[in-house]
């Protein structure tokens, strides 16, 4: 029976386990619980192929429960009970260890019928999931449970699973491994931080590689082939998709073009078009706002041409757009306003419409006062003192003008008019 490569040379122990040096390093948080024996409910969250299995199965070594596995998109309420009827049998006299792969695919009554074990001491859970647990696990299990983040495993730390791997399968064959210069480096690159892809990669390299004289050639060329695309990390409604919208829209902020094109290449890799214009033109209104109010007449075209020029045109008008956004000016006191301006309306600070500014319509028998609203183009340089905000609100401010050139412009205009008034 086939058994795959990644599982075979799984760790045992966990200084074998590649990255994650934050929580399972000497001083870790998760080690020192681990090696305690104590082991509370758990949640691993982090990327496919960073260990979580992993260092479950090593818990599980350590502990004299009765180790159960379930997995979320398959696994439905009878298996839970199934579980739960073990409790107190021979099957399961110390209780039993559960380990529930992507938690995020069980509803909320699935999640629940856990609760009182969980509680009770009966079943220790360690649940795994690649999707954030705040948005996708119920409080009630979030409360009973400490999270644990797996980190994407950088490549210089891939690199002993993919020597390990080499070494494995030539034994396997009894051949000796000819390795090109930057074939190791190349997986463990290409991977995007997922161990287990880096070890089917060299599997398949493996597989596919040319036999000579006792001996296996591991190319470059057959390297590049078998990586190819694997680094990328994308899914366009699950954390990736938001981590890339936001770090490409904060570089722009950060007026840091090569990581704004860096993160672009990332959406566009991954064919979210509509992802990257919905920020793109965001954050010409958001973070230039009134530095530079022509961006976002530009950013529209840039963004209409990218639409209507499809991939892999649209990479030219969006790397435009996002080049102009990350060097131009930063302003966001119109931003602020109107966040301001809402919170008040929100707290029910709204108040009567001054009579000068209701509709003209109104006019007439049984009203205290005509409208009389002055109309500003009737004087001198098209402005005149009235009240416009509500009573209550007479004195607030909510825009403020920015320190850039544009809007200190429009100040000194405002202010030479207007004089003490401004």
């Amino acid at each position: 029976m086939y058994r795959p490569l990644a599982d075979e040379i799984r760790p045992a122990s966990l200084d074998e386990v590649v990255g994650q040096r934050h929580i399972l390093g000497p001083d870790g948080m998760l080690r020192r619980i681990i090696e305690s024996g104590n082991v509370p409910n758990m949640i691993f969250y982090g990327p496919s192929g960073t260990g979580k299995t992993t260092v479950a199965n090593i818990i599980a070594q350590r502990t004299n429960r009765s180790l159960r596995r379930l997995n979320a998109t398959t696994a439905g309420i009878a298996d839970v009970k199934a579980i739960i009827d073990e409790l107190g049998t021979f099957l399961a006299p110390g209780g039993v260890l559960l380990y529930l792969d992507e938690i995020q695919y069980f509803n909320k009554k699935q999640q629940q019928s856990l609760l009182e074990f969980i509680e009770n001491g009966s079943i220790t859970l360690i649940a795994s999931t690649t999707e954030n647990p705040y948005f996708y696990v119920f409080n009630a299990i979030l409360s009973r449970s400490t999270i644990f983040e797996f980190k994407t495993v950088a490549p210089e730390e891939v690199l002993p699973a993919v020597d390990r791997a080499i070494a494995l399968l030539a034994q396997r064959e009894n051949l000796e491994a000819e390795v090109e210069d930057g074939v190791r480096e190349h997986l463990a690159r290409s991977c995007g931080g997922d161990v287990r892809k880096a070890v089917n990669s060299v599997e398949l390299l493996f597989s596919a590689a040319r036999r000579s004289g006792g001996a296996v050639c591991l190319s470059l060329v057959d390297a590049k082939t078998v990586g190819q695309r694997s680094a990328m990390r994308y899914d366009r409604e699950g954390d990736d998709h938001f981590d890339t919208v936001s770090a490409l829209m904060k570089s722009m902020r950060g007026s840091d073009p090569d990581a704004a094109l860096h993160y672009l290449a990332r959406l566009l890799e991954a064919g979210d078009l509509p992802g990257a214009c919905r920020r793109i033109l965001c954050s010409a209104s958001e973070d230039v706002g009134l530095a530079y109010p022509m961006a976002v007449p530009i950013v529209k075209a840039c963004v209409d041409s990218a639409l209507q020029l499809g991939l892999p045109e649209a990479q030219l008008p969006l790397g435009e757009a996002v080049v102009l956004l990350s060097t131009l000016p930063k302003s966001n006191t119109a931003c602020l306003g109107i966040l301001a301006a809402r919170a008040d309306v929100r707290a029910g600070k709204a108040g009567p419409i001054p009579r000068e500014l209701q509709n003209v319509h109104a006019d007439g028998a049984g009203f205290e006062r005509e409208q009389g609203y002055k109309y500003p183009h009737d004087y001198p340089h098209r402005w005149v003192k009235q009240q416009y905000l509500p009573d209550n609100l007479v004195g607030t401010r909510y825009y403020e003008y920015g320190d850039n050139k544009a809007e200190q412009a429009a100040k000194k205009y405002w202010d030479a008019i207007k004089g003490e008034d401004a």
